[in-house]
């Protein structure tokens, strides 16, 4: 045990006050931001903020669409009108539409039965993303005008037609609405989902990476002589595990610290918080060590097979595979986290702490799941601890020539 603690204090040590450490530990954070805020701005921007042009054969239709379309604040929409609209007038609309003067115009043409025709052009391909909200904006316009047609007053229209905006708060168990609503459900799952991800996977391919660095410098060699493979094996889990549970309670205090400042309150304001409950506090950490243990025990014997970093290389898509599929699944669990298949990814090890972690995020899970899902992480890590520490015993002092299959199964059967 004294040998295992050594050498894990050496690996953190030696990990924690390296450039990678203090990069990664500011640019993770900055990084996630940066693409969150990028997803926010480029949603906003692809249906705020445009200046449409309507053109119609119908003032009063066309002014009616406007009027709609102004009422949507969100969308912060600049509308002119051209109506009623000659032939100059359509061919003088499509040259600012190729010289991107407007970002789009809808183009209404009544016929002589009354049916409406409706085209929206745009001068660049995306613009079709605002399609669905003006075909809102033209039908409620539509119903405006023939219930008014049909007798009804213009004050009672208001009345029929008055927008009301949904809400989505989370249910809690007792029935009653939680804090938050399904939009910060899902950004609190994603961030969950990255902080877990994005550590075990770059610390699990280190931790491989220096393995081979080891060999190849003969350093095993002399730390043979004072510890066993497999105390080495435990070690180096041990002390890369504390340095990415370092970074991960480094990442949750700045959280916390930007959270509660007057900075983030305007951004957090209006309906969108994160809430994050104990459980989540507590399970966090549990399944990154059971996540990281997994993968990086794997990988670690599998690195003592090779000789170079390009060899590595080959597996990586062993780690990458069961990431996108949990990443994959996320739509799903949107739909319903409780489905049948959503239980089945909680529980298998490979996709376990990737699914559970956003499961938690969107609708706490019941307490059985969380207990089968641990232990079957833990057999995992027996069988990952068993499978690379005979790999490794032999692999870390083989030079000069690939392992083959029937290599590694003879290794497997050492004692």
């Amino acid at each position: 045990m004294r040998n295992i603690l050594l050498i894990a204090r050496r690996e953190y040590l030696q990990q924690i006050r390296g450039r990678a450490f203090k990069f990664s530990t500011v640019l993770v954070p900055l990084l996630m931001a940066v693409l969150m805020g990028a997803s926010y701005l480029t949603g906003w921007s692809s249906v705020g903020g445009k200046h449409v042009v309507i053109a119609a054969d119908n003032a009063a239709l066309a002014d009616q669409v406007r009027r709609e379309m102004l009422l949507d604040t969100k969308a912060n929409y600049t509308v002119d009108v051209v109506a009623p609209a000659t032939a100059e007038d359509r061919a003088a609309l499509q040259e600012k539409i190729r010289s991107r003067a407007v970002d789009g115009i809808l183009f209404l043409e009544t016929s002589p039965a009354g049916t409406i025709a409706a085209t929206y052009n745009a001068p660049y391909a995306g613009g079709f993303v605002i399609v669905g909200g003006l075909q809102n904006y033209l039908n409620r316009a539509l119903v405006h005008e023939r219930l008014l047609a049909a007798g009804m007053k213009t004050a009672e229209l208001d009345v029929v037609l008055k927008w009301v905006p949904i809400e989505t708060p989370q249910p809690s168990k007792d029935g009653k609405a939680a804090k938050g609503n399904g939009v910060s459900a899902f950004y609190k799952a994603m961030t969950m989902a990255l902080l877990l991800t994005v550590p075990i996977i770059l610390y699990g391919m280190d931790m491989a990476r220096s393995i081979i660095d080891e060999k190849s410098s003969r350093i095993f060699e002399v730390m043979l002589a004072v510890a066993r493979p497999d105390d080495l094996l435990a070690g180096k889990l041990l002390g890369v595990g504390a340095v990415g549970l370092t970074q991960i309670a480094i990442w949750m205090f700045l959280a916390i610290l930007v959270t509660g400042s007057a900075l983030a309150s305007p951004s957090l304001s209006g309906g969108f918080s994160l809430h994050f409950s104990w459980a989540e506090i507590l399970l966090f950490p549990v399944y990154f060590v059971l996540g990281f243990c997994v993968y990086s025990a794997f990988f670690s014997g599998l690195a003592a097979t090779c000789e170079t970093a390009q060899e590595l290389q080959m597996y990586m898509p062993l780690a990458v595979v069961p990431v996108w599929f949990s990443f994959g699944f996320l739509p799903f669990l949107l739909t319903d986290s409780s489905s049948v298949w959503a239980v089945a990814a909680s529980l298998f090890p490979l996709t376990s702490p990737f699914v559970m972690i956003p499961r938690m995020g969107l609708d706490m899970p019941p307490l059985w799941q969380f207990a089968v899902s641990i232990v079957l992480l833990l057999l995992n890590i027996w069988f990952a601890l068993w499978f690379s520490s005979r790999l490794y015993r032999v692999g870390i002092l083989m030079y000069g020539k690939r392992a083959t299959l029937p290599e590694l199964l003879r290794w497997l059967r050492y004692s």
